[in-house]
């Protein structure tokens, strides 16, 4: 076995290599995630990774997941562990436990997967986590799209996918490039053997039939949607929304303004599920036009008259979603409606929502609630300590830490972040 050693011939970790350095700082005291399967494409992804982490000064944190779906699903954990310690690296076993679903299985087995490894990624230190998906990943994506799944291509650099887990970490696949099968000669050339998932096999999985039938790289085409230029021109106001020009809604390309809306929808309603495609082109459309428009999509409040388009939080929406009281605890970062992120000083307080209790703010606070749009007010967080109650939307509350995730989450997410936050 070669260890770690990375000579001039070795052409998949030349290949990756500067991936890493330009997604990824150098030097920095957070650790570097990677999560390993034991599988051979994240076997290589961390061999190569730690190669980079030694080079760089960074640590390397081994994150394996027992999705416990397969019998031998612990043994392959024990040896993910012995991987990472032959790579002088920290590693962290997690586990989906509970129940599992009768239908879905495989979504919700990816949701499980990337709420746990946020989670502790997050605990850890670490911004960034690399996943090891590749170029036959691609392919088999496309493949899916042709038989009707509405499965998206796996990217290279992206926002985590878990809310509000993920926030601020960002996901880095630097394998994209290379095949499956390219992969495993890199491997098979050092030695290494790594672990088969039978499930990968089992042709009841659509993703397993389309792998067996080898699916071809598919051809490039058109640059995907950039939704970054909307994202630029958008002013936040303390009600919580967003607001930009309309013209500059119709003046962008249809599918980036069509991207740009689902994801802003998405991180203003505080979830983390996309709207129905079919719903929203059709909003789209209207905003393309000269129609006044007022409508909810994935728990936000979408308005438009001539000039503005405005994306709001909608009451209805955060009221029936229950938003229980979050109470909250010394020191620990807690976040309420999936937008808004609370660190307390100090024990006995807790977030509840404004609607029904707007009255009883300090005059001045009820005077800049009124400066808000109406549908804005009712969605917005307050913090009640015995009798007492503040907006820290509207005022800075004593002891009380409030960041909005709202702006940093729709730029992650519209592409303007494109390397690992300091």
């Amino acid at each position: 076995m070669r260890g770690l050693d990375v000579g001039p011939a070795d052409s998949l970790a030349d290949r990756v290599r500067p991936v890493l350095d330009r997604r990824l700082l150098q030097d920095a005291d957070a650790p570097l995630a990677v999560a390993l399967s034991g599988g051979g494409d994240s076997l290589a992804l961390a061999l190569i990774a730690a190669g980079w982490a030694r080079d760089a000064g960074r640590r390397l944190l081994i994150l394996s997941v027992d999705h416990r779906l397969q019998a031998p699903s612990a043994a392959w954990t024990q040896a993910c562990a012995r991987t990472a310690e032959r790579l002088a690296a920290g590693f962290r076993a997690l586990a989906w436990t509970g129940p599992k679903p009768a239908s879905g299985l495989s979504a919700a087995a990816r949701d499980a997967r990337h709420r746990l490894l946020a989670e502790a990624a997050r605990e850890a230190g670490a911004r960034v986590i690399l996943m090891g998906h590749t170029a036959s990943d691609l392919a088999e994506a496309a493949a899916m799209r042709a038989e009707g799944s509405t499965t998206p291509d796996p990217r290279e650099w992206a926002p985590s996918p878990a809310w509000p887990e993920g926030r601020g970490l960002f996901l880095l696949r630097p394998l994209l490039g290379a095949t499956r099968e390219e992969i495993r000669g890199w491997l098979r050339g050092r030695g290494e053997t790594w672990i088969e998932d039978p499930a990968n096999s089992d042709t009841a999985s659509v993703r397993a039939r389309v792998r067996a039938a080898g699916a071809a790289a598919p051809e490039a085409g058109a640059p995907p949607p950039d939704p970054a230029a909307l994202a630029e021109a958008c002013r936040f106001d303390p009600g919580g929304g967003i607001r930009l020009p309309r013209q500059v809604l119709r003046d962008a390309a249809p599918a980036a303004a069509q991207v740009f809306l689902g994801i802003a929808a998405v991180c203003v309603g505080g979830g983390d599920r996309r709207p129905a495609t079919d719903r929203l082109r059709r909003v789209r459309e209207i905003l393309a036009g000269p129609a006044t428009l007022a409508t909810t999509l994935a728990g936000a409040r979408i308005e438009a008259d001539a000039d503005e388009v405005s994306v709001l939080r909608e009451p209805g929406e955060a009221g029936r979603g229950g938003l229980p009281t979050l109470y909250l605890a010394p020191g620990r970062p807690l976040v309420w409606d999936g937008r808004f992120e609370f660190i307390a000083a100090r024990s006995g307080l807790h977030v509840d929502r404004l609607e029904g209790v707007s009255r009883r703010l300090p005059p001045e606070q009820q005077q800049g609630l009124r400066l808000l749009p109406p549908k804005a007010r009712l969605g917005l967080p307050v913090i009640v300590e015995g009798d007492r109650i503040a907006c820290p939307a509207l005022a800075e509350v004593e002891g009380v830490e409030m960041r909005w995730l709202v702006p940093d989450r729709l730029f992650a997410a519209c592409g303007l972040v494109e390397r690992e936050p300091v």
